[in-house]
């Protein structure tokens, strides 16, 4: 398989992946939905692809990963909500958000069974029910 049909490969199961956290969130209800975690995953997994293999033997792929973890956090801040009374919302959505980003990084890295997995293990928290009050 050519090196350009494993790169789309790999920005398709990161839309895919993307796909199935943001339906979740969008039928809960939530501020980020499908299209937001869609595009974070493809987003991270490009980036990660062009840091692989668009930039040369010189180019250093750790720092595209660190500048993806740090960047992705200002998304996730703008996602949590401080209510009155010391209530916070939003923390969960936050969250999922950065979990995404791992994923697509994760996929376009060509990590493909840990970004699968890990998706699975998102989806289990948030099917869970919320702790008794």
């Amino acid at each position: 398989m050519g090196i350009e049909v494993e790169m789309i490969l790999r920005l398709l199961l990161a839309a895919a992946l993307g796909a199935i956290i943001g339906y979740q969130r969008e039928r809960a209800g939530k501020a980020a939905g499908l299209r937001t975690h869609i595009l974070i995953c493809v987003g991270a997994a490009l980036f990660t692809i062009a840091s692989l293999y668009g930039f040369g033997a010189n180019a250093d792929p750790d720092r595209v990963a660190a500048g993806i973890v740090a960047g992705i956090g200002f998304l996730g801040a703008g996602a949590i909500i401080r209510t009155g009374e010391g209530i916070v919302a939003g923390l969960t959505t936050a969250a999922t958000i950065w979990a995404v980003a791992g994923i697509g990084l994760a996929a376009g890295a060509g990590l493909y069974l840990a970004s699968a997995v890990t998706t699975a293990l998102i989806l289990i928290v948030l099917f869970l029910p919320h702790p008794i009050r």
